[in-house]
Formats: structure tokens, C-alpha cells, sequence
């Protein structure tokens, strides 16, 4: 998978990817502790408003992205995302008022919500070779979860050398830091785009109507609601878990994010030797469709009210959230680029941005309000009727064979007579016949 970085201009793209999403990190948890100094036991209000503007401006301003930035330079656009998150960054620290919170954190994630389509749209014509890009696919996903698990860990120990407001400037050197390397890089040309005929509102939909006419792009919608169920069961109720339903301390809330992030990591290393079996279809609708067994475990766990083993069963529980979703996950990229035509691919990738974050909008306060007003339980059937649902709205959305290609793999047979009906059309060589087909794990190819 890291053969991908010996490629100059991806390695540097990687890495403004990678310093961006650790001064995300590090401005996460010392905005946490800001809005405790504000607002002291209504710091967690204060949070959960500003997570829920957070969704609101990728809802919102990711739409925007294709009609506004199609026409600029790529590299133009990155780097002015990176330094408006910088200059928000560099700000936050002198804030003493919960509004001035919600404003600054509205800019910052607008900025997020232009850079990160545009990022995601530049990779396919920076990696034009589908092994490559579906490495890329696999190794952005790593960045993600090391990022949660990391980030974390070097706020802690600098947090006890420093106070909270010096986390704000690793929040600043790192967005300066992405757009350096984004300035150091060589883009790829993209062809001129013709004018895209409507106005803005016609500008700003057409990566969401190309979603509701694709019908792998609808099964994708149908994917991402899945997803945003089971991460919201995580990210929401791991604290309620651990605190109150297992009675541990506050360190194991970390360790059980942790154990979602192990699992995703896992499978995104192996996903890409999935993809070369089986098309984008059988994995995510296979890990779509996981979700609602991880479900049924985990209703067990929390029906059970006593026994050490509930400890291990909830840690492998996560694992297995984490690894579904990374099914699903992974190979987003690789469906959206080969769905979209190129002239569409930013509105594409900034409408998928756009509507998964809206379904984590609808999750995250369902996952909440169920957890806080009927229990574990029903916060358990109630996001898993919505996983499964959306899992089998999914399958129906998206037919086999549509919009799913699996790549051909190059080998030779030998020993095969000339009329063996699998080396009809193949080349004849000096030790038996060479063609090319999609892998089968038949008798065959059993080595292959």
C-alpha cells in the first residue's frame, strides 16, 4: 500500500492531508476545554451546538463547491481554505463569549467543507492507475482513524507542558504547513470546463441530481445512512457504555473509540486485495449488511445486566462497527470517480461530503435523544432498524453489475488444449495461452 507515496506529487498531497487532519484534532480537544472555561457546566451543550453547526456548514457550503470553485485553480482553492482555517485557528484562542464560538467554528468547517472535495476531486488525476487510486482509497482511511487515535494522545502529553490556548497554534502550524506542501506541488491541468448552463442553485445541485439518477450513486446514498447509524451508536453512547452501563473509569472511554478505529484500520488495509475479487457493490452492501448483526450483538451485551465478559464482548463489538463501516468506507472514492464524468467529479465529491454528513445530522441526535430519554436498548433497535433498512434500500438501489467493474488481471494457462472453452480468444504462447479476465477462484486460478 505505501508503494502509492513513491509518487512525488501524491506524497505531498498525503502529507497536507495528514498535518490538516492533526491540527483538526488538536483545535477539537482545546476547543472542548475553551467552552468549559465559557461556560463552565454547560460546556457540553456548547459542544454538541457547535458539532451540530459543524454538520450544518458541510450540509450547506459543500454544495457550493462545484459551483463556485470549478472554474478556479485547484491549488488556489486549497490554499486559501488552509489559510482562512489558519487565520480562524489563530483567533480562537482570544474568544470569551459562546457566540463568538459558533461563528469562528462555522468558518472553520466551511473552510474544511470547500478544501476537502476539492482534495478529494485533485486525487484521481494525480493517480489516474486504479490500483493506485483504490492505495490512496485505503491509505486516506488510515489517516483518518490514526488521526482520531493520535491526536488525541499528543494533545494529552502537550497539554501538560502547555496550557490549552498554545494547542490553537499546532492548529495553526499544521493548516500553514498543508498549504505549503499544496504550494510546493505540481497539479495536474484539468481540462477547461465548459459554462454549466442554470444558475447558482442549479450550479450547487448538480452533483446531488447526479446521485438521484445513478443507481449505484443512490445506493451509495442508502450506504452512507447505514454508516452514519452505526457511527453515531459509537461516537454518541461509547461514553454511556463505559461510564454508566460498565461502570469504568473515564480512560476507558478512549480505549473504546479506540477499538472502532483498530477495526477500521484492519480492513482498510485488505480491502484493496477485496476489490481486486469482487467489485465496489459486494463489499460495501456485504459491509452494509454486517451493520445489522454487529446490532444484534450488541443488543445482547446491553440486555445483560451483569458479567465481566460484557467488557471484551463490547470492545469486539466496536471492532466489528469499525470494520463494516470501513467496508463501505474505503472504496467511496473509487465508485464516485468511475460513476462521475470528469467535468462533474468536484460537484460529484462535494455532494457526497454534503449528504453523508447530512445523514450523521439525522443520526447523531437520534442517537442521543434515544440514548437520554429510553435507554441503551432503545438506542440500540432504533439505529439498527435504520442501518438495516438502509442497508437493504441499498442492495435494491443498486443492481449487480451496475456501475461495478472489477479489474482484469493479465496471466497465462498451461497445459489447456486449444479447444478448452477458457482459452477461447486467448493468445497463444510459447508455453501454453495468455489472456486477461477478472479474477475467479475456480480450480483455474487457484493460485492467481
Amino acid at each position: 500500500m505505501l508503494t502509492v507515496l513513491r509518487h512525488r506529487t501524491y506524497r505531498r498531497l498525503f502529507g497536507a492531508q495528514v498535518v490538516a487532519l492533526v491540527g483538526t484534532g488538536l483545535a477539537t480537544v482545546a476547543l472542548g476545554l475553551l467552552a468549559y472555561d465559557i461556560a463552565g457546566a454547560d460546556a457540553g451543550a456548547v459542544l454538541g451546538t457547535a458539532l451540530a453547526i459543524k454538520m450544518t456548514a458541510y450540509v450547506l457550503v459543500a454544495p457550493l463547491v462545484g459551483a463556485f470553485t470549478e472554474r478556479l485553480p485547484r491549488r488556489a482553492v486549497m490554499v486559501g481554505s488552509d489559510l482562512l482555517r489558519a487565520a480562524v485557528a489563530l483567533t480562537l484562542p482570544f474568544v470569551d463569549q459562546v457566540w463568538q464560538v459558533y461563528v469562528l467554528v462555522f468558518a472553520l468547517q466551511s473552510a474544511s467543507a470547500v478544501f476537502t472535495p476539492t482534495f478529494q476531486a485533485l486525487i484521481p488525476d494525480v493517480l489516474p492507475d486504479e490500483r493506485d487510486y483504490t492505495r490512496a482509497l485505503s491509505l486516506a482511511r488510515l489517516a483518518y482513524d490514526m488521526e482520531s487515535l493520535f491526536s488525541p494522545a499528543l494533545a494529552a502529553a502537550l497539554l501538560s507542558v502547555l496550557s490549552y490556548h498554545r494547542l490553537f497554534t499546532g492548529t495553526v502550524v499544521g493548516f500553514l504547513a498543508s498549504a505549503a506542501l499544496v504550494v510546493s506541488t505540481t497539479l495536474p491541468e484539468r481540462a477547461p470546463a465548459p459554462p454549466r448552463a442554470g444558475g447558482v442553485f442549479a450550479k450547487a445541485t448538480a452533483g446531488t441530481r447526479l446521485f438521484l439518477t445513478l443507481p449505484q450513486l443512490r445506493g451509495l446514498l442508502a450506504l452512507n445512512l447505514a454508516v452514519a447509524a452505526a457511527s453515531a451508536m459509537v461516537t454518541v453512547n461509547s461514553v454511556v457504555y463505559v461510564r454508566d452501563f460498565l461502570g469504568l473509569s473515564s480512560g476507558a472511554v478512549p480505549v473504546a473509540l479506540g477499538a472502532y478505529g483498530a477495526g477500521s484500520m484492519v480492513v482498510a488495509l485488505v480491502v484493496p486485495r477485496m476489490l481486486e475479487r469482487v467489485g465496489e457493490r459486494a463489499v460495501m452492501v456485504r459491509g452494509a449488511l454486517a451493520l445489522g448483526g454487529v446490532f444484534a450483538a450488541v443488543g445482547v451485551i446491553t440486555a445483560a445486566h451483569a458479567g465481566s465478559w460484557r467488557v471484551p464482548a463490547l470492545l469486539a463489538a466496536w471492532v466489528a462497527f469499525g470494520g463494516a463501516c470501513s467496508m463501505v468506507l474505503t472504496p467511496t472514492g473509487r465508485l464516485v470517480r468511475r460513476a462521475a464524468p470528469e467535468r462533474e467529479r468536484t460537484a460529484a465529491f462535494a455532494a457526497q461530503f454534503s449528504l453523508s454528513h447530512a445523514c450523521w445530522l439525522l443520526t447523531y441526535p437520534l442517537a442521543g435523544w434515544l440514548g437520554a430519554r429510553a435507554g441503551l436498548g432503545a438506542a440500540v433497535v432504533g439505529l439498527a432498524v435504520v442501518a438495516v433498512g438502509a442497508g437493504v434500500a441499498a442492495a435494491r438501489l443498486w443492481p449487480v453489475g451496475v456501475g461495478d467493474s472489477v479489474p482484469e488481471v493479465e496471466h497465462e494457462h498451461v497445459g489447456l488444449s486449444a479447444g478448452h472453452p477458457h482459452v477461447r480468444g486467448a493468445v497463444r504462447v510459447a508455453d501454453g495461452w495468455r489472456h486477461s479476465h477478472r479474477r475467479f477462484g475456480d480450480a483455474l486460478h487457484a493460485t492467481r
